[in-house]
């Protein structure tokens, strides 16, 4: 395998050198263009002899990457419990808030339900509902520390942050299909509905009948919808709407029903 044409790249993707925004689109070159993928398997069992030629120099670097991922480790740890018990505060004072907020909320609607007709909302985001993604729990922490961090940052609403947890992931370690889910999850929750699209249409075509490929069509719908693309977003909740294992068919059937897709 003639690998000159690919080095510079297979090099600086495997010393982690490339940023994100190109790393992951190296990783889509690798499932899409066969020759990358045959010179990036070459370049790897390459690397593989020559650290075993290594010796004890490879003993010494892999004894070394262990001592580095401990120490990533337990810094994920400390850090993703310091953050759950802050937000665990806030959310007993929210809660409290929160609660005043819906009774106030809910007079105010109803005095003007009372006074004058209302028309349905118009925008996306009065008929989105969120996934919060898996619980950051204890067993979590300690199997998949940078995973649990990733759905910490999400979930806190720092999703740069979060996007660069996910470019850290190894697909094997996690599921391709579960990164690519949970990048269309915060590129929508960025507000990139169009990047969004790319993600959780692979994970709804690739996935078949599974309950991730069913929350992906929801959402992806709901990507169409931001990116102002109406009638793919019509299709696929009505779509989501007809399916009663989707669990986002009741929010589906909402936004269909209101009419605001055909109308706009």
């Amino acid at each position: 395998m003639d690998l000159r044409p690919y080095i510079d790249e297979l090099e600086r993707f495997a010393d982690g050198q490339m940023p994100p925004a190109e790393q992951e689109a190296f990783e889509l070159r690798l499932e899409q263009d066969e020759a990358l993928a045959e010179a990036h398997a070459a370049y790897e069992q390459l690397t593989a002899d020559l650290r075993w030629a290594a010796g004890h120099d490879t003993l010494r670097l892999r004894l070394q990457a262990l001592d580095e991922r401990m120490n990533e480790r337990g810094t994920a740890l400390a850090r993703t419990e310091q953050r759950t018990q802050q937000r665990q505060r806030r959310g007993t004072i929210l809660g409290v808030v929160g609660t005043l907020l819906v009774l106030v909320a809910g007079a105010v609607a109803f005095y003007l339900g009372r006074t004058s007709p209302t028309r349905p909302a118009r925008s996306w985001e009065a008929y989105y509902q969120p996934d919060p993604g898996p619980l950051v729990t204890p067993a979590l922490l300690h199997d998949r520390p940078l995973l649990a961090e990733a759905l910490d940052q999400y979930q806190s609403g720092h999703y740069p942050a979060a996007l660069h947890s996910l470019g850290r992931l190894s697909p094997p370690s996690v599921g391709t299909d579960t990164l690519q889910y949970l990048r269309g999850l915060i590129l929508l929750r960025q507000g990139q509905g169009s990047a969004a699209q790319l993600y959780l249409r692979r994970v709804g075509e690739e996935g078949g009948a599974s309950e991730l490929a069913r929350r992906a069509r929801y959402h992806l719908g709901m990507a169409y919808w931001q990116a102002k693309e109406l009638a793919p977003a019509l299709a696929e909740l009505r779509a989501v709407a007809a399916d009663s294992l989707n669990p986002y068919r009741a929010p589906a059937r909402r936004a269909v029903a209101a009419g605001v897709l055909a109308g706009q």
